[in-house]
């Protein structure tokens, strides 16, 4: 039985196949932080990749789920087998991106949902930030990354109030 993989972990152990004699270096662009040590564990338990060090390295079964023999480049063949059986979602939709309930991040989002919207001041108050902390949130994680669109108005002699249009 043929061990069936990701795309992520499929480009994960080809790279290190390819181009660095199998050691572990290069991952998805989205793969980032904490997520890359759930890849690696991932590829652990599955006996995938083994530890040398403080570095990892593809292991006899992490080929083997390649088709490609523990040295030398792969073949054309195996790469047509792996592209076809690999799932390959619709690339013209945006992906959509989710948050943890529980976060400070998920706890901004719901004020700004309110009807009254929120201040900057709430929101510093509701997770411990500072106002340049919300401030770049506002444009770097909500805007840019999560594609929301926030809004704000000045009520004569009141606070600027933000909220998600």
């Amino acid at each position: 039985m043929k061990t069936e993989l990701t795309i992520a972990q499929f480009f994960i152990l080809n790279y290190a196949h390819e181009k660095t004699d199998g050691k572990i270096v290069e991952f998805p662009e989205n793969i980032k932080g904490g997520a890359r040590k759930k890849v690696l564990e991932g590829l652990f338990n599955r006996a995938l990749i083994t530890p040398l060090s403080s570095d990892w390295f593809i292991a006899a079964e992490g080929y083997d789920a390649l088709g490609v023999p523990r040295l030398g480049p792969i073949t054309a063949e195996a790469l047509d087998e792996i592209i076809k059986s690999a799932e390959v979602g619709d690339k013209s939709q945006t992906p959509v991106r989710r948050t943890r309930d529980n976060s400070k991040q998920a706890t901004v989002i719901s004020m700004l949902k309110r009807p009254e919207g929120a201040t900057i001041a709430q929101i510093c108050e509701a997770t411990g930030w500072q106002q340049r902390t919300v401030r770049g949130t506002f444009a770097g994680a909500f805007k840019k990354k999560l594609g929301l669109s926030i809004t704000s108005e000045k009520p004569e002699g009141g606070e600027r109030i933000y909220s998600i249009a």
